[in-house]
């Protein structure tokens, strides 16, 4: 694949980038020559991605940043345009699962963190990041959905409705962008190996992971859980030029969870 697309000399913000999907992505779009600037709050994790970055043949650059804070989302956009000028592709990855309770003890300030970091930060950054693309004359941004961007889940429902809303943003901005060569594309990673796997874990094994996994693997047609590349090779193709036909969609890497219904 990584003959087959090319994201050299590209100038792109990844957020959520410290581990998992955001981590892998990143080091993915540096090995396809890009200039790639991580995010997320742990400094210390963003460092070693960075440097992963620059050591795959692209060029690393991290700030920390929390998505749920406004100010540093504008930091974050400010930090592109003082290295590079502006960006030329977001993925915007960062998010969080909050705590699992029934909507009658879901309390507002769960709701509230929730839709910030997993909704809010999303819009705030593509308005900070549309006006230059627009000059420009072009840009890509993919935005990370779940699952639940498409079915109902219970006990978690802020983490359910802000997905649902990030597919809503995609369709929304790309309505009115795409005049302008602006893509805008929702990735819906399915049952990938991450620490948001953990909470699961809890649940279904006693925190057992290994257990954890082995359900799971009977969830997926595949028969699997995937792995953080396999949902970065598709972020990577979708900001590159590779993916310059596509648009407004929503697109899963799930081992077929969508798509096939299991007996």
């Amino acid at each position: 694949m990584k003959n087959a697309i090319s994201l050299a000399g590209k100038r792109i913000i990844v957020t959520g980038a410290s581990t998992g999907i955001g981590a892998a992505s990143a080091e993915i779009m540096g090995s396809l020559g890009a200039k790639v600037l991580v995010a997320a709050r742990s400094e210390d994790k963003l460092k070693k991605v960075a440097d992963a970055v620059t050591k795959a043949g692209g060029e690393g650059r991290y700030l920390a940043a929390d998505m749920g804070a406004e100010t540093d989302i504008t930091a974050l956009a400010d930090k592109a345009k003082e290295l590079w000028g502006g960006v030329d592709g977001v993925f915007a990855n960062a998010g969080m699962s909050g705590p699992a309770a029934p909507i009658p003890d879901y309390s507002l300030g769960a709701y509230d963190e929730v839709m910030n970091v997993n909704l809010k930060s999303m819009f705030i950054l593509i308005q900070q990041v549309l006006p230059g693309m627009i000059e420009q004359g072009g840009g890509s941004i993919v935005c990370t959905g779940s699952l639940t961007s498409k079915l109902g889940a219970p006990m978690t429902p802020a983490y359910v409705m802000s997905k649902h809303a990030v597919l809503g943003l995609v369709r929304a901005t790309a309505a009115e962008v795409a005049k302008h060569n602006i893509r805008i594309n929702c990735l819906i990673p399915g049952l990938i190996k991450t620490p948001l796997l953990e909470p699961l874990a809890d649940h279904l094994a006693g925190g057992d992971m290994d257990a954890t996994l082995k359900i799971l693997n009977g969830m997926v047609p595949q028969g699997r859980v995937g792995t953080p590349e396999e949902a970065g090779w598709l972020a990577a193709f979708l900001l590159s030029d590779a993916g310059q036909y596509i648009n407004a969609q929503s697109i899963a890497v799930d081992g077929g969870m969508l798509g096939i219904m299991r007996s």
